[in-house]
């Protein structure tokens, strides 16, 4: 009898060699393996044809398995594997359905073998995330950086006091409103102090983390500061900080505390990217929009995005066919490569691929800040550490505790699968609804889903400033469409936040964005700090007496009218979007 479990297999079958050296991967030196050919002969009591039959497990006591149970008996000694050999042993059906699974592979091995080495490669190894783990934190490092630099820049501008949505207005308001439940509903570090100097030195403190991160230094720490600070100005930040990809890098910072050679955060990062990206196609669907149903959105999308880059303009100009191509790919792409995240390996590396390469066109067509940075990092988590090895990356070592990852991987699925539930069914499923609004404030599970209904037009605000209500002059923003000859700029991963403001209050009416009241507000009284904000400010030495909204149809141009006349806009006056007003009409 063996000293130590032997697994007997057909030395002549290709797809039980590839397998076989698999499980000698797992299981180490614990358990013994030999071909059929060599040693059969040694174990009388097992007959000749049941080699070729199945897999042969042979016990330290004597004791012979066979099929299914003798694989899942095999992988007890693999590190973590134990729970298939109780599946096998107490969830009723699961011995008799996992025999029949193996009995047919057995019957088709050739068929099988070919599948094998289409879905995982000539050779299965356990896959290894160490450096995949490495390679992610630098990236996540870099867009912490971007993000709190981004801020710092802007945050006296956007909600300092002298801002157009001052946070210590907005908490006072809140505290007032909700009394003690306030903390819980918007948790965020300004409740202890909300001055202009904080605010930056929060940014400029994240940047100095995300710096820390970057290279390595108290990783588990850092990520739990990162993850704090950028919440406190999810929180706090209003209008500001409502995008879907700050929420995105919120629950990603939030999962990437738990990274440490678990298996299971890997499979809870591509989850995420999995809803990222499938609820991106759906939302399009569900929101019944003629414009993708019909396949012309890419159409409109290239003009009518927010902040298009200067590659934009030219891939406008390209025939309605292609754009309609286009449009039926990215449906494809964000409907149905999503499922290939958890495929076998080869198939989720294609996935891979298409995913990367829609991120990157997104990326040079549009300025949408870090997140396709960001959704292109979270794909890193489809590779291995056999593909990053031609690198030389650095493998990451630290650990973190089976029983943390567990609490955290039930809390972010649970809390998921209900709001999809939510999302697709139209209605809350109570008491899990309730679980899911309570958990909503800290940004562990979100929902994501952009471009659901393309707008066709392009309506853009003008706003100007007058000492005598005759003469106007306008205010420049830095990116967003104005002069017509400017042309579109590139600016990501940076974000301009007033310019993405005034994008979406263009759609909504004024009284649809009620932040644009106190922006204006603020140019009357002279703010330097929201007059940082623009490109260019008319009235540089005192603020105007009046100023008012003007609404503009914008269009791109085409070759011929930009070869006559130099410009890279067309535009066409719709009406006033506010009329002029003063402090006195304020007051």
């Amino acid at each position: 009898m063996p000293d130590q479990p032997l697994v007997i297999f057909d030395g002549r079958c290709g797809f039980c060699r590839i397998w076989i050296e698999y499980w000698k991967q797992l299981t180490g030196s614990q358990v013994t393996y030999a071909p059929s050919q060599e040693i059969g002969a040694s174990f009388p009591q097992i007959p000749p044809a049941s080699f070729s039959q199945a897999v042969q497990l042979v016990m330290p006591g004597g004791e012979v398995l066979s099929g299914a149970r003798a694989v899942f008996v095999t992988l007890k000694y693999a590190p973590g594997m134990a729970w298939l050999a109780w599946l096998y042993d107490h969830l009723p059906g699961f011995a008799g359905a996992t025999e029949a699974g193996y009995k047919l592979i057995a019957a088709h091995r050739n068929f099988f073998y070919q599948v094998t080495r289409f879905t995982f490669g000539r050779r299965v190894a356990p896959l290894g995330y160490a450096k995949v783990e490495w390679l992610f934190l630098r990236i996540l490092a870099a867009i912490y950086f971007t993000a709190f630099v981004s801020l710092a820049v802007q945050a006296a501008g956007l909600v300092g006091s002298r801002g157009i949505l001052p946070v210590g207005r907005y908490l006072d308001a809140a505290r007032q409103a909700l009394g003690a439940r306030a903390y819980w509903l918007i948790p965020n570090l300004f409740w202890i102090a909300h001055s202009d100097v904080f605010l930056r030195a929060t940014c400029w403190a994240g940047a100095a983390i995300a710096i820390a991160l970057f290279f390595g230094f108290l990783e588990r720490i850092s990520l739990l500061s990162l993850y704090l600070l950028y919440l406190s100005w999810c929180s706090a930040g209003q209008d500001f900080l409502s995008y879907q990809w700050d929420m995105l890098l919120v629950e990603a910072g939030f999962l990437a505390i738990f990274l440490g050679s678990s298996k299971w955060t890997v499979f809870l990062f591509r989850w995420l990217l999995f809803r990222l990206m499938f609820l991106s196609g759906a939302v399009k669907l569900l929101s019944q929009d003629v414009s993708w149903r019909n396949l012309s959105a890419i159409s409109f999308h290239y003009m009518t995005q927010p902040l298009p880059t200067p590659v934009a303009w030219y891939m406008y100009q390209l025939p309605f066919r292609f754009q309609r191509y286009s449009t039926a790919a990215v449906l494809f792409v964000e409907l149905v490569i999503p499922f290939l995240i958890f495929a076998p390996r080869l198939w989720r590396l294609a996935g891979a691929g298409l995913l990367l390469g829609l991120q990157g066109l997104i990326f040079v067509t549009g300025n949408y800040t870090f997140f396709n940075l960001l959704a292109m990092g979270l794909c890193v988590f489809l590779f291995d550490d056999a593909i990053l090895a031609r690198f030389r990356l650095p493998a990451r070592r630290i650990r973190i505790k089976p029983a943390a990852v567990a609490a955290v991987a039930a809390v972010v699925l649970l809390l998921s699968t209900f709001e999809l539930l939510e999302m697709f069914l139209g209605r809350p499923f109570e008491p899990a609804g309730s679980l899911v609004r309570l958990a909503a404030p800290f940004g562990v599970v979100n929902t994501y889903g952009l471009f659901a209904v393309m707008t066709t037009t392009r309506p853009e605000i003008v706003v100007q400033g007058s000492n005598d209500g005759q003469t106007w002059l306008d205010y420049e923003f830095p990116y967003k469409p104005g002069d017509l000859r400017k042309p579109p700029r590139w600016v990501a991963p940076y974000q301009p936040r007033l310019d993405w403001q005034m994008w979406f209050a263009a759609l909504s009416g004024y009284r649809g964005a009620l932040w644009f009241g106190n922006f204006l507000v603020r140019l009357l009284e002279g703010s330097p700090d929201v007059s940082a904000l623009l490109a260019r400010n008319p009235f540089p030495g005192a603020p105007p007496k009046y100023v008012r909204a003007l609404l503009f149809d914008y269009s791109f141009t085409g070759w011929a009218e930009r070869r006559q006349t130099g410009n890279w806009w067309k535009r066409q006056f719709r009406g006033n979007y506010l009329r002029a007003i003063s402090l006195e009409d304020v007051r």
